[in-house]
């Protein structure tokens, strides 16, 4: 494990074995990273947070809590995953807001999922395994799993494979991966890994 001498990690947090936290990141109390981690340099990652093992989490990203986030997830730099569905800094009185005034709601990414630089996830989302969102989305709804989003709001526009390539259609309903040559299969809107 190496933690940058400016780094803020809490000592509440748990650090998973091989993992790396840089230069002017900060960790909060409970967060936990999973083994072979990368936190980027003043990354964010929010009280409570749960990263699985072999994630990346790039330069400047905003991870607020209760995001839960799966094994193997890029996190592109200034990514931002919202946790306030209605955010007001003070209540109907104006009076400043405090912890106690609203209820956070989470992102949720599943297992291999990329997110394209300075994207942001509205909460609640969740955002299906090995799916891509585009750099500068914003996502507004659930993304399904293996989808390639795009755009504000995001929108689809295809598939990608575990490889993170955009599949192409060898026949109606019936998805390859260039790169690897693993075959998807396509049905009312979502994809699976054909030997699943």
């Amino acid at each position: 494990m190496r933690i940058a001498a400016s780094a803020d990690v809490s000592d509440d947090a748990i650090i998973g074995a091989g993992s790396a936290v840089w230069h002017l990141a900060q960790v909060r109390e409970g967060a936990q990273l999973g083994e072979n981690c990368i936190v980027g340099r003043g990354a964010y990652i929010g009280t409570g947070v749960r990263i699985g093992e072999n994630s990346k989490i790039q330069n400047y990203a905003l991870v607020y809590e209760p995001a839960v986030v799966g094994r193997g997830v890029f996190i592109g730099p200034a990514v931002v995953l919202t946790n306030d569905t209605y955010p007001r800094a003070v209540t109907p009185s104006g009076e400043l807001k405090s912890a106690a005034d609203w209820q956070a709601v989470g992102v949720v990414i599943g297992d291999g999922a990329s997110i394209g630089a300075r994207a942001t996830c509205v909460a609640p989302v969740t955002i299906g395994e090995w799916a891509t969102v585009a750099a500068g989305a914003v996502v507004v709804k659930d993304v399904p799993n293996y989808a390639l989003v795009v755009g504000v709001p995001a929108r689809r526009v295809g598939w990608v494979g575990r490889a993170g390539v955009p599949l192409e259609e060898a026949a109606p309903g019936t998805w390859t991966c260039p790169a690897t040559g693993e075959r998807y299969l396509e049905r009312e809107g979502e994809l699976v890994l054909e030997d699943q």
